[in-house]
């Protein structure tokens, strides 16, 4: 069985609003519900999990009933960072009777714009290699500064991957990982693939991601998002 794991435990305090910015409107539909259609859309997955703002619980299940994502299946409680709302997602999964070798897709409330196309490749690169990250090559030239306005060195872009989410495992393999971070006393890493690779000796499939498939930060960010769901592809584009 294959599961997706929404992470929408964070607050939005960079976005400056009197709401979390996956629950603010796009198009008369929340941000978050833009996400889970993408899920609820695709054949191949069987149940969502959120892992939700505390007090923001109800207002999702509203949305949802309303929008019909009836493979809304759990709610968890969010965690005080992305590792700890990560956790709770994948234990709340085992603990609703998941088995240890479903897939779970690992993926950004804030990230509506996914594809089905994303969500088919890291099902099929999980199954094959046992972990699937989505990213993207990195097209700019990169500087490294230490304080942020100043650099006197540049980074190789070629090796570089620019990651995104969904991240799929298998549910043991994410929650061994996580008891092995815990024992070594790991607690903020950013996302799952930096936590893999804190951990090290595993290697992370990259799946195509998609610059349309943007994470909502910023009011930028929100701009953009409109812009995107506005646009009418070119008909003589191939």
């Amino acid at each position: 069985m294959n599961y997706a794991v929404i992470i929408a435990g964070g607050s939005g305090n960079r976005m400056g609003q009197d709401i979390p910015k996956q629950f603010m409107h796009v198009g008369n539909c929340p941000v978050i519900i833009h996400t889970l259609k993408a899920f609820q859309q695709h054949p191949d997955i069987h149940g969502i999990a959120v892992v939700c703002l505390t007090g923001w619980e109800t207002v999702l299940q509203s949305y949802a009933n309303q929008f019909s994502i009836d493979k809304l299946k759990w709610i968890f409680p969010g965690g005080s960072n992305g590792q700890e709302s990560i956790h709770n997602g994948i234990y709340g999964l085992r603990e609703a009777g998941c088995q240890d070798d479903d897939l779970v897709l690992i993926h950004d409330a804030v990230r509506p714009l996914l594809s089905q196309d994303i969500i088919s490749s890291n099902i099929a690169v999980c199954q094959k290699y046992g972990y699937a990250i989505t990213g993207i090559k990195c097209r700019e030239a990169i500087l490294e500064s230490e304080d942020g306005f100043a650099s006197t060195m540049s980074i190789p872009r070629d090796k570089l991957i620019r990651t995104q989410t969904p991240q799929t495992f298998r549910l043991g393999n994410i929650i061994a990982a996580h008891e092995e971070a815990a024992a070594r006393g790991i607690t903020n890493s950013v996302a799952s693939c930096t936590l893999m690779a804190e951990l090290g000796g595993r290697e992370m499939h990259i799946v195509p991601g998609s610059e349309k498939n943007i994470k909502i930060t910023t009011i930028e960010d929100l701009e953009i998002l409109k812009a995107l769901m506005n646009i009418e592809q070119e008909s003589w584009l191939k």
